[in-house]
């Protein structure tokens, strides 16, 4: 389960980047914080 919740958490940081490049700032911003939260590093949901 960690495994999957660090690889949701990685893509969800990429794709919040990559949304900071294409200039959508407040969408890149929610799925960083969204990928922090849900990896296993951080404050999960699921536990």
């Amino acid at each position: 389960m960690d495994l999957l919740l660090w690889i949701i958490a990685v893509v969800l940081v990429v794709a919040g980047v990559l949304a900071l490049f294409r200039r959508q700032i407040l969408w890149g911003v929610v799925l960083i914080i969204v990928g922090l939260l849900v990896g296993p590093g951080g404050v999960s949901i699921f536990t």
